[in-house]
């Protein structure tokens, strides 16, 4: 589906076609292993023209859905995204990259040296004017008050983002790891991309993530030094998965504790199970008015799914996985032996 559109979003909400047409086509850019990637230079050549004009609008309160891919970020950013004053951009990296070029851990838009971990230090005048200047025209551009950012991996960067957006709210987005961890296996293995001498999956350009994840997030948590040789030699997509969601998940725990007032907590079996009162306190989070349409909408496609209960992973990974599980307030998982 173009832009995430369906016929009940377009039907509950029409005037919000616009706006998620406008974010697909002039600011999320096409990453690695889509189609449409020849459009990716206009994308470009619209946000550099943007980042030169004067800024169009106060950008107040920005929203940023962080976590690990595959944990119900996309329909939790669509969901949001059906509110009266938001305008949603689904993994903006086009956008980002051209703020600050070493951010694509990825390789969509580049190869050259990046940093998974981005701090305030990292936040230049230039690039906080250009980012204000971008989420500016955005919110014009789209007839929004607020924005809503959906990125997962600025859970590593939240530093970078409040040192541009000091007043912005975070929703730091839990799953279940076993099912998180199938849901990146399907996915790399379903959209993964082997040309000529290059790999395009979930892993990157060439497994381009999975090594800089490694070397710049891995190698300095001191949860994973007695088990940090095995994790470079991991191979399988499933082990891989499990090391990105804890890692992910040990980042989104230090932030509610260091910053509590910025993070809130939501876990996808509660929203998906009580998707009204979770959408409330969301609102209430982010400081939103009450939306009827909204609700309504968010009560329509948000549904429980089955868990996974078994898992077969690396034998070094279980310990940690069980002990992050707990962390996050999930039963341990059953481990095959």
């Amino acid at each position: 589906m173009i832009a995430q559109l369906n016929p009940l979003y377009i039907k509950s909400r029409p005037l919000k076609l616009w706006s998620r047409l406008i974010s697909y086509v002039l600011f999320e850019g096409r990453p690695l292993t889509t189609k449409g990637r020849w459009f990716n230079p206009m994308v470009f050549a619209h946000l550099a023209l943007a980042k030169r004009l004067p800024q169009i609008k106060k950008v107040e309160k920005p929203i940023f859905i962080l976590g690990t891919g595959r944990s119900g970020s996309t329909i939790l950013g669509m969901v949001l995204s059906m509110h009266k004053h938001v305008g949603f951009l689904n993994e903006p990296k086009a956008l980002w990259h051209s703020i600050y070029a070493k951010e694509d851990v990825i390789g969509n838009y580049s190869i050259d040296k990046a940093h998974y971990r981005l701090c305030a230090e990292d936040a230049t005048d230039d690039v906080k004017r250009f980012a204000h200047r971008l989420f500016g025209t955005y919110l014009v551009a789209s007839f929004s008050k607020r924005v809503i950012d959906k990125y997962p991996e600025l859970i590593t960067r939240v530093p970078f983002v409040k040192a541009i957006f000091p007043d912005a709210k975070f929703l730091f987005l839990i799953r279940n790891g076993t099912d998180c961890a199938f849901s990146i296996q399907r996915w790399s293995q379903r959209h993964g991309i082997e040309k000529e001498h290059e790999i395009h999956d979930w892993w990157g350009f060439n497994n381009r993530k999975w090594k800089l994840l490694v070397e710049q997030i891995v190698s300095s948590d001191p949860a994973f030094t007695d088990i940090l040789d095995d994790v470079k030699h991991l191979k399988l997509h499933i082990d891989k998965a499990i090391v990105e969601w804890i890692t992910m998940m040990r980042e989104g725990l230090s932030l509610l504790e260091s910053i509590p007032d910025s993070v809130m907590m939501v876990r996808f079996e509660k929203l998906t199970k009580d998707p009204s009162n979770v959408l409330r306190d969301i609102l209430q989070f982010c400081e939103l008015p009450g939306d009827q349409t909204f609700l309504d909408y968010g009560c329509r496609v948000l549904y429980s799914v089955p868990s996974r209960e078994q898992l077969d992973i690396h034998p070094s990974l279980r310990s940690l996985f069980n002990q992050t599980m707990k962390s996050l307030g999930y039963e341990t998982a059953t481990l095959y032996t």
